[in-house]
């Protein structure tokens, strides 16, 4: 294991890179029980056993970004499960370093409540996990290449043109997200929440929400509440508040 610290002025993020592990996310819960403490990341070059958002197995070939991090939790701090809106707001600032062309609107959109996308294609994921006060953050970027056989459509960042070296961009990610996690702890969730809707998919897209126990919900987008989740309009004007689905554009 090779240790990376990247010291600046008010920096404190520390890289560690493997080869090759089951989960970063895995290694980095086991980790977080063991003390690691905040600022932390795991990097690893190809995963074995990489996963997603409700058990979904996260394709891991050389090239793309696999990488977790860990947040101590404090007393004052905003809903942990809002952290998912950070990393998502984080991630989108350092796509869009990397592809200027798709600064403007609807060229890179955050879907909820953490999946970036370019031109309606699936770029990353990410999943949330928690070990007592530490939530784990796990973020995997398509950058060399992206699968094509899932039930969305995926894109990687080479497929712009662009194919960033894993360790540069998680570098650039880990100072952005930094600074984000700053805010939200310092600030609160409303700037979070204001910068998620700005880089979001307009009010009034049409979203199908699949929950948890596998009912499917239509309706057009309508914002988020002030806890972050998600707020669907109905067909009958009414509005529901979803706090865990996977969503889709229609």
């Amino acid at each position: 294991m090779d240790d990376d610290r990247r010291q600046g002025a008010v920096l404190t993020h520390i890289i560690r890179t493997v080869a090759e592990t089951g989960s970063t996310n895995a290694d980095m819960l086991m980790l977080a029980r063991g003390g690691a403490q905040e600022g932390l990341w795991l990097r690893a070059e190809r995963q074995t056993s990489g996963r997603g958002r409700q058990g979904r197995v996260w394709t891991s070939a050389e090239g793309n970004l696999y990488a977790s991090t860990l947040v101590r939790l404090r007393a004052i701090d905003p809903q942990a499960a809002t952290l998912a809106l950070v990393a998502a707001i984080a991630l989108e600032e350092v796509v869009r370093a990397y592809l200027p062309s798709f600064s403007l609107p609807g060229g890179t959109v955050i879907k909820w409540p953490n999946d970036l996308l370019l031109d309606g294609a699936k770029l990353s994921g990410i999943l949330l996990e928690r070990a007592d006060d530490a939530v784990v953050i796990g973020i995997g970027v398509n950058l060399a290449h992206h699968p094509e056989s899932l039930d969305r459509p995926a894109t990687s960042l080479a497929a712009h043109g662009v194919t960033p070296m894993p360790e540069d961009f998680l570098d650039t990610l880990a100072t952005a997200f930094e600074r984000w996690l700053a805010i939200w702890r310092n600030e609160g969730l409303a700037p979070i929440r204001a910068r998620w809707l700005d880089r979001a998919h307009p009010v009034g897209t049409a979203l199908t929400a699949r929950l948890p126990d596998g009912s499917a919900i239509d309706g057009l987008f309508a914002g988020l509440d002030s806890e972050g989740a998600l707020i669907l309009r109905l067909a009958d004007g009414t509005s529901r508040v979803i706090h865990a689905a996977d969503v889709f554009l229609i």
